[in-house]
């Protein structure tokens, strides 16, 4: 059995670290090199990296802050936002990533899920899923729709058919993140992580709205996700990734100590 990651996000605009909830309000909360440090030294799986303006202005990722990042961390590191095309993937490999995932992008170019995982493999290609839950209809028959840039743009598109699409296409791994519980520290959106990762073969990343551990270890069992996204909880120090894992593993959730 494959140990669970845990993952801290930094959400970066400006060249900062942000947080909002349900993708509004946001506030600088320091420096994304220092705080990717900070979380690699106390045993973070992986860091991901998000410009999460770079789709809505329609600019290039901010490569130099993604090279300083890279720089001070040995762990997995994933980076998303604004990435279009093959070359701005490798760009952002050539600076120090791991994984590139691709968000808007992908929605509106499916192809650029193929080309990666020919170019650099499948392992590379992280799908990001901005999602929200709306009525059940014959156009989205989950009742989870794909939105893009940021949440600002409801594509029509049912979740569930889009993460198995992504996955033929290619994806090797998908983060999914709700918009409705982003931020709110109430807990992860259990019905939706569930229902993706029970139907895809791809290892899920479940996102938005940890506020404590036991949301941890309601999603990596009852949502059967197989790594969990954090932010709120570990930026504004209410835990560390230390206290987080041991309550895991206290309850019965294999996952790696260094300590």
């Amino acid at each position: 059995m494959l140990s669970k990651r845990i993952i801290p996000c930094l959400d970066v605009r400006d060249g900062r670290t942000t947080k909002g909830i349900k993708f509004r309000d946001n506030i600088d909360i320091g420096d994304p090199v220092q705080m990717g440090r900070y979380y690699y030294e106390q045993g973070a799986d992986e860091i991901v990296f998000y410009d999460i303006t770079a789709s809505s202005e329609g600019r290039p990722i901010m490569l130099d802050v993604v090279r300083r990042v890279a720089e001070t961390i040995f762990i997995p590191f994933s980076v998303g936002g604004g990435i279009r095309t093959l070359e701005e993937m490798r760009g952002v490999l050539l600076a120090g990533a791991e994984k590139v995932s691709v968000n808007s992008a992908a929605v509106l170019d499916p192809d650029i899920i193929r080309q990666g995982a020919e170019a650099f493999g499948n392992q590379c290609i992280v799908l990001g899923m901005d999602v929200k839950k709306v009525q059940v209809s014959e156009k989205i028959p989950s009742g989870y729709e794909i939105v893009i840039n940021g949440g600002r743009t409801s594509m029509g598109i049912d979740a569930l058919w889009w993460a198995r699409e992504a996955q033929r296409l290619g994806a090797g791994e998908i983060c999914l993140n709700s918009i409705d519980a982003d931020g709110t520290q109430t807990g992860y959106e259990l019905e939706l992580t569930r229902l993706i990762s029970t139907n895809v073969s791809i290892p899920v990343i479940a996102s938005g709205g940890a506020g404590e551990p036991r949301h941890l270890l309601d999603v990596l069992n009852q949502g059967c996700a197989d790594a969990a996204l954090i932010a709120s909880m570990v930026h504004y120090e209410t835990y560390t990734i230390e206290e987080i894992k041991g309550f895991l593993s206290q309850n019965g959730v294999r996952v790696r100590r260094s300590w």
